[in-house]
């Protein structure tokens, strides 16, 4: 129970500070960018480290980094098929998912297996 605690604690704090720090910038979207994924992975991965040590946190930084960049190309995607094709959003994001997989299991197959 205490570990939930400690780790909801951080969590909240990491998420804070980002919040803050893109309140801070222009433009004011960028306040939910760095108040989610960013600061969650960094709270994750150091509680990962005082638990697990860090040769499990390295291999949860290789997935996490390998998760990113198929989420940026499913929102490259989605966007594209927004902006350019006009699908309606629940489309665009459902049809996009595809991309997601393949990207995400691919790293995993090539690189982190």
């Amino acid at each position: 129970m205490g570990y939930i605690v400690i780790r909801l604690s951080i969590g909240g704090f990491v998420v804070s500070l980002f919040a803050l720090i893109g309140d801070l910038l222009e433009p004011k979207s960028f306040a939910g960018i760095f108040g989610a994924a960013p600061s969650v992975a960094l709270a994750t991965l150091a509680l990962t480290i005082r638990k697990d040590g860090p040769q499990y946190a390295t291999i949860e930084a290789r997935s996490m980094l390998a998760g990113a960049a198929a989420l940026f190309l499913y929102c490259c995607l989605v966007t594209w098929l927004l902006k350019r094709v006009h699908l309606h959003a629940m489309a665009a994001a459902a049809s996009a998912l595809a991309v997601w997989f393949v990207t995400a299991f691919g790293l995993w197959y090539a690189f982190l297996r």
